[in-house]
């Protein structure tokens, strides 16, 4: 059986014993890829040691070995907590203003790519197929390219790719697309993206397009092709239908009483919307008075990068929002917000999801947003709730049967919120079912085997060997 590398910024190694796709996240979404290819995980462990080796921990679960490298202390302020996630994360968002470039963050960018490709080069053998995911590693095909590495490598960016006069107000974007080329192929989540970076090579290299999505950049073919990623639509659904017995669920079902739900699930993040969306709650309350104490809004979101001032802001800004909005609507039997901060495994959610009337998908820019596609999934097949969707996030493409809403306006989320509140069954099981089919064929194991055929077609590509001094050594 041929091999897969998996590369990616995050590995979470199963505990021994479990199921090594059992930890969610990118586990679940490359189970059908690892299941027909023996599988090698590469990537940070999550571990910042003082000293770390520069020799990956080595650990084996089922069919799966697991290859991981702790960071230093510097690594991680510059390469996670700085460039990635404070220069790349909001140009990719189109939020300009937001984005903090620093020269040593991006060394430290660049020294961590380099430390990662010197690791996984002496791993590879000449029949594996290498499979990079998402924005912290950019440039790790050339620098696997500058090991001798020859064999197809391929990438996937989880995120929305902007348009060229967004992402090339970064200082370092010249050097990044530049290092992008090295990829046999780069797999986005929809066509827009794959517009937007087609037209950056064109404009900022001078590529040249050669049909099918590929083009020829520096000298080296490239192809650049969207592969929407899916969900496990039969676990999910599998999940909701047995929600009922948890304690969790029935709990919040009991206190809802004859409410209904509006559901928001979101990760702390100013590209989610999250305070632009209880702006829209609140204004919905004050253009629906007669829904106060009829309706309740639950948003659930477990906090992330808190060591980003950035989202230490958005933290105060939404905990501010929050008691402003609950202390002028809120009575002393009815809360209309309530804000969540914990994580709830998938189970619980798959619950919440088919117990909300209304599910909120709203954030100012997403690359996919596979909430949407869970809350579709979760829905009863009788009597399923309504999906407002922010015609911003990549799932919109696929969904044009929700309520599409632009997120900058409140008064028309709020609108939308309305309508779905009121929607007859009928027209609520005439948007549904579409949508619940469409996620049925386009799930991870089909955005999975998409990928793996494109990628397993350049192993016939004739290739020049690398010009690298590794190669000449």
């Amino acid at each position: 059986m041929a091999r897969l590398i998996i590369v990616s910024n995050r590995v979470a190694v199963p505990a021994e014993g479990k199921d090594a796709v059992s930890a969610g996240g990118l586990a679940v979404a490359v189970k059908e890829a690892f299941s027909s290819y023996e599988g090698l995980w590469f990537g940070w462990s999550g571990n910042i040691r003082e000293n770390p080796s520069t020799e990956p921990e080595l650990i084996d679960r089922g069919s799966i070995r697991y290859a991981v490298l702790d960071l230093s202390p510097q690594d991680h302020r510059e390469y996670y907590a700085g460039f990635a996630n404070r220069a790349l994360w909001p140009i990719m968002h189109y939020r300009i203003g937001l984005g903090t470039f620093s020269r040593s963050d991006y060394a430290g960018y660049q020294r961590v790519n380099q430390t990662f490709a010197q690791a996984l080069a002496k791993l590879v053998e000449p029949d594996d197929l290498i499979w990079v995911h998402d924005y912290h590693l950019l440039p790790l095909a050339s620098e696997l390219r500058g090991q001798g590495i020859a064999n197809p490598i391929g990438y996937f960016h989880h995120i929305p790719w902007p348009a060229a006069d967004v992402f090339n107000t970064l200082p370092a974007s010249g050097d990044l697309l530049r290092a992008l080329a090295d990829y046999d192929l780069i797999g986005l989540q929809t066509d827009s993206d794959v517009q937007n970076l087609s037209r950056n090579f064109i404009d900022t290299m001078r590529a040249i397009p050669l049909g099918g999505g590929s083009m020829m950049v520096d000298g080296r073919r490239t192809r650049i092709r969207s592969f929407p990623i899916g969900i496990d639509v039969a676990g999910f659904k599998e999940a909701a239908d047995k929600a009922g017995s948890n304690k969790v669920v029935r709990e919040t079902m009991a206190g809802l009483r004859t409410r209904k739900l509006l559901i928001g699930v979101d990760r702390l993040d100013y590209s989610k919307g999250v305070p632009e969306r209880m702006e829209a709650v609140d204004r919905f309350f004050a253009s629906n008075p007669d829904q106060r104490g009829n309706v309740v809004y639950i948003q659930i979101t477990p906090k992330s990068r808190s060591e980003v001032p950035e989202y230490e802001q958005l933290a105060r800004e939404v905990n501010e929002k929050v008691g402003d909005i609950n202390g002028m609507l809120g009575e002393p039997a009815w809360t209309p917000i309530q804000y969540v901060t914990k994580a709830y495994p998938r189970p619980v959610l798959a619950g919440l999801y088919r117990a909300a009337r209304v599910g909120l998908v709203t954030p100012m820019r997403d690359g996919m947003n596979l909430v949407a596609k869970e809350y579709v999934v979760a829905q009863s097949e009788e009597d399923p709730g309504v999906l407002v969707l922010s015609k911003f996030a990549g799932a919109a493409r696929q969904l044009p049967e929700a309520l599409l809403v632009n997120p900058y306006d409140r008064f028309e989320v709020a609108e939308a919120i309305r309508q779905a509140l009121y929607m007859p069954r009928g027209e609520r099981l005439e948007r549904w079912k579409p949508m619940a089919e469409r996620m049925l064929r386009e799930d991870v194991d089909w955005w999975a085997r998409c990928y793996m055929t494109e990628l397993e077609s350049f192993r016939t590509v004739e290739r020049e060997p690398p010009t690298t001094a590794a190669a000449a050594e």
